[in-house]
């Protein structure tokens, strides 16, 4: 049995790479996956975080462990990680002037993961695209948009760039419809119609109310906009469309009109 451990795997000068040597690099990572499950196991059925804290804290953990293990590896093989620091620094500095902005996302990613201000499932704006937060990397972090495509985004533009995170405290999001109506409508009952297809939609919020504004006498039409509070911030187009739909319904049954622009053409004499 010794004799198989010590056998000679690979021989480079004075380099040699024996069975037990792979042996213990299997048992090592074993190990190390074997206490990640069980962290994540434990994080994931304790009650002290939501669901996007559980994702930041297992991440930090899960990348702290990675360098360990790399570290660990290093020993066990024979390398000193201490003079490969040092033997590499000036290597080490070219590549820090090259690759600044890979270690700005690095630094980003640890900052986002560390104080939760983006977190997985928030849904952000950022320079006018909206996406709900897949995935936090170190580097880069993966939205989808309201259309189902997925982009990485790297981790520096959510931390340097005005961010708008609509999701960031649970608190309930205004949104607002517009419709015009004919001048010869019933200002109290298109007013009584738009709060009622607004409040018949299900995830539309019931306390705050919504509030109906007559907001202006329009070039053709009476201008009314609708404020409404909701939970479902992601598929909120989705909604309004649900509501218009409503809304056009009811005019129709109410004789309610909504006019076309109209224009006065006047022709040359």
């Amino acid at each position: 049995m010794k004799e198989f451990l010590d056998y000679t795997l690979i021989e480079y000068d004075n380099f040699n790479f024996k069975v037990y040597t792979l042996l213990e690099i299997i048992v090592v990572f074993f190990i190390v996956k074997l206490l990640l499950y069980i962290i994540k196991t434990g994080i994931t059925k304790s009650t002290r975080f939501d669901v996007a804290k559980k994702y930041s804290v297992y991440q930090l953990i899960k990348y702290f462990a990675y360098v360990i293990t790399a570290v660990t590896f290093f020993h066990i093989i024979g390398f000193n990680v201490s003079y490969l620091l040092l033997g590499s620094s000036a290597l080490l500095v070219g590549l820090g002037f090259g690759l600044q902005n890979l270690f700005s996302d690095f630094i980003s990613g640890i900052i986002l993961l560390i104080d939760s201000s983006v977190k997985v499932d928030d849904v952000i704006e950022v320079d006018g695209l909206v996406g709900k937060v897949v995935q936090i990397d170190f580097r880069t972090t993966m939205v989808v948009t309201r259309d189902d495509k997925y982009i990485i985004v790297p981790n520096t533009d959510l931390t340097k760039n005005q961010l708008v995170n609509w999701t960031h405290n649970d608190i309930l999001s205004r949104f607002e419809i517009k419709v015009g109506v004919s001048y010869n409508s019933d200002v109290n009952v298109v007013i009584k119609l738009l709060k009622e297809a607004t409040l018949s939609h299900k995830d539309v919020e019931k306390k705050p109310e919504p509030i109906i504004r007559f907001s202006d006498f329009g070039e053709s039409s009476l201008d009314f906009t609708i404020l409404f509070w909701s939970n479902e911030v992601f598929r909120i187009e989705n909604i309004k469309s649900d509501i218009r739909i409503k809304i056009f319904d009811l005019f129709n049954e109410n004789t309610i009109e909504i006019p076309f622009p109209q224009r006065v053409v006047h022709s040359p004499k």
